[in-house]
């Protein structure tokens, strides 16, 4: 059994304590052995004897030595007993004592670790670092301990937005070459002149510019949904399913069940047209099928499943697909997608304190599982 450090502490000083009672009362056993005298009262032969007895004064004719020392042993034995006795009284309150103050002293560590441990636990990048510990009182060694904690929270939280806003500024600034970009080509493949090299070169470019376009878009909502959802709007998961689980190139089942959550709208049709879209465009050429349900659980969790056909992915990938720019087998160039797709649906289950998880299947193909509060 490990003890905590309450449990140390206390152990160390009671221990301490019963040591050094335990040491006093061998030293006042041997100083009364030694040096105290006795007085002893009684009638011997008659008479009416009063008797002290010590180092140095032997007892008078009338008391035997045998019968004095036997009265010096019990009154040795007796304070041994009742000592011990008090002292083991004595030292179970002085334990219990210092576990109540142990507990006392150790409670603005416990108040660290419980902040401490929300942060690391909290679903969203970007609330948890806004807490703090603010603790108050002396400026000991503690106190110290929390303001550095503080202190650490408050450039991390800093660097982080300063990293989002940089995404959110320059994906807007983007914005704007792309669209003069598309204008200009669009201008020059109009006149019916233009050559076929021309128009398939502008095409090309066209297309080129329209991924760059998606993928600042993606930027963009990624930075967007690894905030804090502060308003929230009562969204049934299967009125989106309804609305954005169809395709033209492989059969998509759609099987909604209710299943209402409280969260950001947009955000939640984002997360669910990115998984339909991801099993569309990685699917088998030749009957392909994605297959979407929604339904509320018995445990109070809303589940959101997408499972579809497609290659063979090995499980140890699974993990790493949903990495930004992380594409199983692909190019990060390949391709008609940006490779945000899983980023962006585990940024917004994180922002909506739900959970995603996906497996491999064995013919081939993945089953992306979401989780998400169900909304009272």
């Amino acid at each position: 059994m490990r003890l905590t450090v309450r449990g140390r502490l206390t152990l160390v000083y009671g221990g301490l304590f019963v040591a050094a009672g335990m040491v006093l009362l061998a030293v006042i056993y041997i100083l009364i052995d030694r040096r105290a005298p006795m007085v002893f009262e009684g009638n011997f032969a008659g008479e009416s004897v009063k008797m002290e007895a010590g180092v140095g004064a032997p007892p008078p004719d009338a008391v035997t030595r045998q019968t004095v020392e036997g009265f010096q042993a019990g009154t040795l034995y007796t304070v041994l007993t009742q000592g011990a006795i008090a002292l083991a009284v004595v030292s179970a309150a002085t334990i219990a004592l210092g576990w109540l103050i142990a507990g006392r002293m150790l409670h603005p560590l416990h108040t660290i670790t419980e902040t401490a441990r929300r942060i690391a636990e909290s679903p969203a990048a970007d609330r948890g670092l806004h807490e703090r510990i603010a603790l108050d009182g002396p400026n000991d060694e503690l106190k110290q301990l929390a303001d550095t904690f503080d202190l650490m929270l408050a450039r991390l939280d800093r660097s982080l937005d300063g990293q989002r806003r940089f995404i959110a500024n320059a994906s807007h600034e983007l914005r704007t070459p792309l669209t003069l970009n598309r204008t200009l080509l669009e201008v020059a493949l109009e006149p019916e002149t233009a050559s076929p090299e021309v128009r398939q070169l502008g095409a090309t470019l066209l297309a080129i510019n329209e991924r760059h376009g998606r993928l600042i878009d993606g930027l963009l909502l990624l930075a967007r949904s690894e905030r804090e959802v502060s308003e929230r709007s009562y969204v049934d998961l299967a009125d989106i399913v309804d609305h954005v689980a169809v395709a033209d190139t492989v059969k998509v089942v759609a099987e909604p069940g209710e299943a209402a959550v409280l969260g950001d709208p947009v955000l939640l049709e984002r997360l669910v047209q990115n998984l339909v879209e991801n099993g569309v465009r990685h699917n088998v050429p030749e009957n392909g099928w994605v297959q979407v349900s929604t339904r509320t659980r018995p445990d109070g969790w809303v589940e959101l499943r997408v499972a579809n056909s497609g290659p063979v992915v090995p499980r140890y990938e699974v993990p790493g697909l949903f990495q930004p720019f992380r594409r199983y087998h692909r190019e990060r160039l390949a391709g008609p997608g940006a490779g945000l797709g899983l980023s962006i649906v585990q940024s917004v289950v994180e922002a909506h304190h739900g959970r995603v998880h996906a497996d491999a299947r064995d013919e081939g193909g993945l089953i992306v599982t979401v989780l998400l509060p169900r909304a009272p």
